[in-house]
């Protein structure tokens, strides 16, 4: 699992994202779900996504940069969310 350090700095070239690992859709600002990836909220650290997408709904994620100049994308780190609530809760 590559880790990057919290105190590298964050280059406006590139976006930190939550990307649900199964649907390949990135979290947004209102806590909504898009495949669009320039409506994906970004994170100024890779240990402040990760922190906030274990507490998310969902099973599997990725946390990934966007380089939007070239259209890259490089994975960062890896998890599990807290689980799709139960239907009925």
């Amino acid at each position: 699992m590559l880790a990057i350090p919290e105190n590298v700095l964050i280059s406006p070239f590139m976006n930190i994202l939550i990307e649900e690992a199964e649907t390949l859709q990135y979290l947004a600002p209102n806590k909504q779900w898009t495949k669009n990836i320039s409506e994906g909220k970004t994170f100024g650290a890779t240990r402040t996504a990760f922190e906030v997408a274990k507490h998310e709904p969902i099973g599997r994620f990725n946390i990934v940069c966007y380089i939007p100049q070239t259209g890259q994308f490089i994975n960062l780190d890896h998890g599990r969310g807290k689980g799709l609530a139960p239907v009925g809760s």
